[in-house]
């Protein structure tokens, strides 16, 4: 269609947001599921033709969860290792010790690669071309059913893909220790993440639409900021490069693994809050300590920026919105954005895990445990004390 009606620009956009993060997710598979190093040309084939994702994410779950599923019971199955867990459930704070299988560390793997496959697509796919079929419908003054209904899975796309990162850092931070989210914390995490989107898209697609070449500058100082950040803390810290991300990894690999995981982290941060800070001195390159600092930084200076492409927009605004109430507008954006921040709190408060904003301020599931062990009989206060002194 852009092509029939000359819009070089329009076409040259779609097709560069849809083949670099289908790119990108084919080597994501690739190297999680090792397809390099076996006998698969039809695995390879399928990669080169982008249709990985379909062999090794939906028939490779589906048929291993069916093997596993009629097999259990039946056979016993040497284990891989053993993972030592703390469970929280009902204030229990023994460790307990789970035997992981062969067969259950592969649909691991398949789950993470998924996973990450999710968060590719989100953040380097689904949230340009929303930003872009956004700007066509307004552009073009009237909406397609089938734009509208593309608009809306991508998303939702985005949401899940905030909410991977949202598990996957409580994940990582709480290894140790076995926790749940309830169903409410997930409704709150979908309202606040969807908020924060829905409005940021919105804002940048409204100020694209009255200052088109300023927008440029907006998104590139956006993306070179918050690449360039973990960079610099790694430079600030004198730190080495992490070793064993991937086997066989020399330095060069390391480090152009390291570029596209920095680029993935500032794509995410240019639209919504990634929930992890990266550290590319560790392992696992993401910090297990939160910093709450840096999160009200990042939501305050969000809230100011949205503030100013609004307000701008609403200034030089096109003879369009004549027909629309500016002022309503501008009003409902801020409004939905301070929503997202007030669900965001929301869910720190009463949702997350182990964390209290405005009451204990815990800092780990094991303190969380001390807490709920406190001695309570008469003339226990001085105990009390010290278990908190020590915590």
């Amino acid at each position: 269609m852009y092509h029939k009606s000359e819009d070089g620009i329009w076409m040259g956009f779609t097709l560069a947001f849809m083949l670099v993060p289908a790119v990108l997710i084919q080597l994501a598979l690739t190297f999680i599921h090792r397809d390099l190093g076996r006998d698969r040309p039809l695995v390879l084939f399928l990669h080169l033709l982008l249709l990985g994702p379909v062999i090794s994410d939906a028939v490779g779950v589906c048929l291993e969860a069916l093997v596993m599923y009629f097999r259990a019971g039946k056979e016993e199955e040497p284990y891989v290792t053993i993972s030592r867990r703390i469970s929280l459930k009902k204030g229990q704070g023994t460790p307990m010790e789970w035997e992981i299988g062969q067969s259950e560390r592969n649909l691991a793997a398949h789950r993470n690669a998924f996973k990450r496959a999710a968060v590719i697509q989100a953040f380097l796919g689904s949230t340009p071309q929303l930003t872009l079929q956004l700007y066509a419908t307004i552009q073009e003054k009237y909406i397609l059913h089938l734009r509208l209904a593309l608009m809306i899975i991508t998303l939702i796309s985005i949401t899940y893909g905030a909410l991977v990162c949202n598990i996957l850092a409580i994940q990582i931070r709480y290894d140790d220790y076995k926790v749940r989210l309830r169903p409410a914390a997930y409704i709150c995490l979908i309202v606040w993440r969807g908020l924060e989107i829905a409005t940021r898209v919105t804002a940048l697609v409204l100020f694209s639409t009255a200052l088109t070449h300023w927008v440029i500058l907006v998104g590139m100082l956006n993306l070179l900021f918050f690449f360039f950040l973990p960079w610099a803390e790694f430079w600030a810290r004198k730190g080495s490069l992490a070793e064993n991300i991937e086997k066989n990894f020399s330095k060069l690999g390391t480090t152009v693994v390291l570029c596209m995981f920095t680029l993935l982290y500032a794509c995410i941060n240019i639209f919504c809050w990634s929930a992890v800070q990266l550290d590319l001195t560790h392992r696992e390159l993401i910090e297990r300590q939160q910093r709450w600092a840096r999160l009200a930084l990042y939501y305050s200076l969000r809230f100011l920026e949205n503030f100013l492409l609004i307000t701008l927009w609403y200034f030089f605004k096109s003879d369009f919105y004549e027909y629309v109430c500016a002022p309503l507008l501008v009003v409902q954006l801020l409004v939905c954005y301070s929503l997202a921040i007030l669900f965001m709190l929301l869910f720190y408060q009463f949702f997350h895990p182990c964390r209290r904003l405005f009451k204990y301020n815990v800092h780990d599931c094991l303190h969380c445990v001390c807490f709920r062990k406190r001695v309570t009989s008469p003339g226990s206060r001085r105990a009390n004390e010290l278990i908190l002194m020590k915590i």
